[in-house]
C-alpha cells in the first residue's frame, strides 16, 4: 500500500506539470501574433496618414474656391479720347433783305436745300414798279446829257470865233458834265432796283439742311437783322468742338511733337469719333491744332476737329468722344476691374494663387482704362494666376483652390484702350 500510494503522489505532479508547460507555449504565441498584427497595423495606420498630409499639404485643409484667370500679355492700341460736341461746319441765317408781304415759301422744313435754290417770295410789284421809275429817270437822264454834249460842240466852235464869251463856253462844258453825272446816277438807281428786285427771291447761301421756318405766307417781312426766315446748316462735314484745359492741349502738342500720338505731314493727328451711345463713327477726321480758342473766364482751350458726314449721322449740338490714336503697346498687361480692390493707402491690389496654394497680395501701378479692363504696368507678370471671383473671402495668405473662371465677354481683355 505504501508502495502505491507513493508512487501515485509522485505520478501526481508529472501529469499535472505537463498541461502548465504547453499552456505557457501558447500563451507566447499568441502574444507574438498579436505584436506582428499591431506592428502591422501601425505601419498600415502611418503610411495612411503620411499619403493624407502629403494631399492636405498640396491643397490646404478648408481652401476658398475661386476662379482665376491666367495673366497673357498682349497687344493693345492705345487711345486718347477727347469729349467734344458736333457743331455745323456752315450756319447761314436766312433774313429778308428788303420789306413787303410774304407771298409763298418754296421748300419743306428739315430738307435738303442747294445753294441758290428759292426759298421765299416777296412781293415784287413794288419793286418792279421802282425799276420801271429808275428806268424812266435814266432814260431822262441820258436825253439831258445828250442835249448837253450837243450844246458844248456848238459853242467850241463859236468860242473859236469869238462869237461867244468865255463864260457860255464854259457854262455848256459843266452842264454836260453834271448831265453826264446824272447818267451814272440814274444807272446806279437802276441797278439797286434790280437788286431790289432780286431780292424778293429769297434763296439759300450755301448748301444744307433748312431747319423751321420761323414766318408764314401772307406776314409781313422787314428789311432788317431783326428778322429771322429759317436757317440753313451745312452738314456735309462738321465740326466737332473739344473742350480741355490749358494743361491738357500742351500735354497733347508735346506727345504730338515726341510723336506719341500719330499725326500726317500737316501736323493733323487723326481722329475717330465714338458716338452717344458707344458706336464707333465710320468716317475718320483729323484735329486742327491750328485753330485753338481760348476762354478767358475759364482757361479752357477749345480745339476742333473736322469729320466727313455724308450721311448727316452728325446732326448740331451731339455729345461725342474724339478718339485719337496714340500707338501700339506689343505686350500690355490687361486685367479685369472685378478683380482689382483698393487698401487703406488707396493703393490697387489684386491676388494671386502661389505655389503653395496661398493667396498673395500685389500691389499693381495701373496706367488707364480699357472697357472694363484695367491695363497694368507693373505688379503682375506672365502667367501669374489671377483671383477673379471669391474675393470678399481672400486675404493675404488665405488657402484658395482655383479653377478657370467663366467670364462674360464684357469682361474678357480688349486689344484697344482709350
Amino acid at each position: 500500500m505504501k508502495e502505491k500510494y507513493a508512487a501515485a503522489h509522485l505520478a501526481t505532479p508529472r501529469s499535472s506539470g505537463r498541461p502548465r508547460f504547453l499552456t505557457t507555449l501558447r500563451f507566447q504565441k499568441l502574444v507574438s501574433i498579436l505584436g506582428v498584427a499591431v506592428c502591422v497595423g501601425g505601419l498600415t495606420s502611418c503610411n495612411r496618414k503620411s499619403s493624407t498630409e502629403a494631399s492636405s499639404s498640396a491643397i490646404p485643409r478648408g481652401a476658398v474656391e475661386v476662379g482665376v484667370l491666367e495673366i497673357q500679355p498682349q497687344p493693345v492700341t492705345l487711345f486718347k479720347d477727347l469729349p467734344g460736341r458736333v457743331s455745323a461746319f456752315r450756319v447761314a441765317e436766312i433774313r429778308a433783305r428788303v420789306s413787303g408781304i410774304l407771298l409763298k415759301r418754296y421748300f419743306e422744313e428739315g430738307s435738303d436745300v442747294k445753294e441758290g435754290q428759292v426759298l421765299y417770295l416777296i412781293d415784287p410789284a413794288p419793286y418792279e414798279a421802282a425799276l420801271s421809275s429808275a428806268k424812266g429817270n435814266l432814260a431822262k437822264a441820258k436825253a439831258n446829257a445828250e442835249g448837253a454834249k450837243l450844246t458844248e460842240a456848238r459853242y467850241k466852235k463859236l468860242i473859236e470865233t469869238q462869237a461867244i464869251s468865255q463864260q457860255d463856253y464854259d457854262n455848256a462844258v459843266a452842264t454836260l458834265h453834271a448831265n453826264e453825272a446824272d447818267v451814272l446816277s440814274a444807272e446806279a438807281a437802276v441797278q439797286t432796283a434790280e437788286i431790289d428786285l432780286g431780292y424778293t427771291k429769297v434763296t439759300a447761301p450755301v448748301n444744307g439742311r433748312i431747319g423751321t421756318s420761323q414766318v408764314t405766307e401772307g406776314a409781313y417781312v422787314q428789311a432788317s437783322s431783326a428778322t429771322l426766315l429759317a436757317t440753313v446748316q451745312q452738314l456735309d462735314k462738321v465740326y466737332v468742338d473739344l473742350t480741355q484745359s490749358s494743361n491738357e492741349l500742351l500735354r497733347l502738342k508735346r506727345s504730338l511733337a515726341n510723336g506719341e500720338i500719330q499725326s500726317d505731314e500737316n501736323g493733323k493727328a487723326p481722329a475717330r469719333l465714338i458716338m452717344d451711345d458707344g458706336s464707333d463713327y465710320a468716317e475718320e477726321g483729323t484735329l486742327q491744332f491750328s485753330d485753338v480758342t481760348v476762354d478767358p473766364t475759364t482757361s479752357s482751350v477749345t480745339l476742333r476737329a473736322i469729320f466727313p458726314n455724308p450721311k448727316k449721322d452728325l446732326l448740331p449740338g451731339m455729345f461725342v468722344r474724339a478718339r485719337l490714336v496714340e500707338g501700339e503697346k506689343p505686350k500690355a498687361i490687361l486685367v479685369p476691374q472685378l478683380a482689382v480692390t483698393r487698401n487703406h493707402q488707396g493703393q490697387a491690389v489684386a491676388y494671386t494663387i502661389g505655389s503653395d496654394g496661398l493667396a498673395k497680395a500685389r500691389i499693381l501701378q495701373t496706367s488707364r482704362s480699357i472697357g472694363n479692363q484695367w491695363l497694368v504696368e507693373s505688379g503682375l507678370d506672365a502667367g501669374d494666376q489671377l483671383i477673379v471671383s471669391n474675393l470678399q473671402q481672400v486675404r493675404e495668405g488665405t488657402p484658395v483652390k482655383g479653377t478657370a473662371a467663366n467670364l462674360s465677354a464684357e469682361y474678357l481683355p480688349s486689344t484697344s484702350s482709350n
